[in-house]
């Protein structure tokens, strides 16, 4: 049984390429915030699937200032969650950033994926306050993962194989 058995129906509901576009999309914005414009597509992926596990996003820190490395070290329940269910979300996730590319949302460059200016509110807000969580996590994750080092060692601390 996957952990992924144990979400609510909203939450499974949330897992179509619209939304997923738009939680790829905040990852890119996010990243834009502090690390410029071109976000790795490992990255974006990798905060999606962060973002929509709630479990994920409870253990995750207040602060982008957090030591990666240290933060994954302490929360190693991190590695089980990802081994459970990364791999059915990067399914979820991949249509939504085909979506999102179809739709002029996200464009791709020669090292990742850049946001269209104004393809999303800078605000984020929602219907419920599980879409809103979302966003925010995807948004910080990706201003954050990015602190680790390169991709591969982000990936590599969340048990993710590059």
């Amino acid at each position: 049984m996957t952990i992924m058995s144990s979400w609510s129906h909203e939450e499974r509901a949330l897992f179509n390429p619209a939304f997923t576009a738009l939680v790829s999309a905040r990852v890119v914005q996010g990243h834009a915030t502090k690390h410029g414009p071109v976000c790795p597509l490992p990255v974006v992926v990798t905060a999606a699937v962060m973002a929509l596990q709630p479990a994920v996003r409870a253990l995750l820190p207040n602060t982008t200032g957090a030591n990666m490395p240290k933060w994954a070290e302490e929360n190693e329940q991190i590695r089980v969650h990802m081994a459970a269910n990364a791999p059915a979300l990067s399914d979820v996730v991949r249509p939504g950033v085909l979506f999102a590319l179809q739709t002029g949302v996200l464009a791709v460059e020669s090292a990742g994926l850049t946001l269209r200016r104004r393809a999303i509110p800078v605000a984020i807000t929602g219907a419920t306050p599980t879409v809103v969580a979302i966003q925010k996590a995807a948004h910080m994750l990706g201003r954050w993962l990015p602190t680790a080092g390169d991709t591969a060692m982000a990936l590599t601390l969340l048990g993710v194989r590059p």
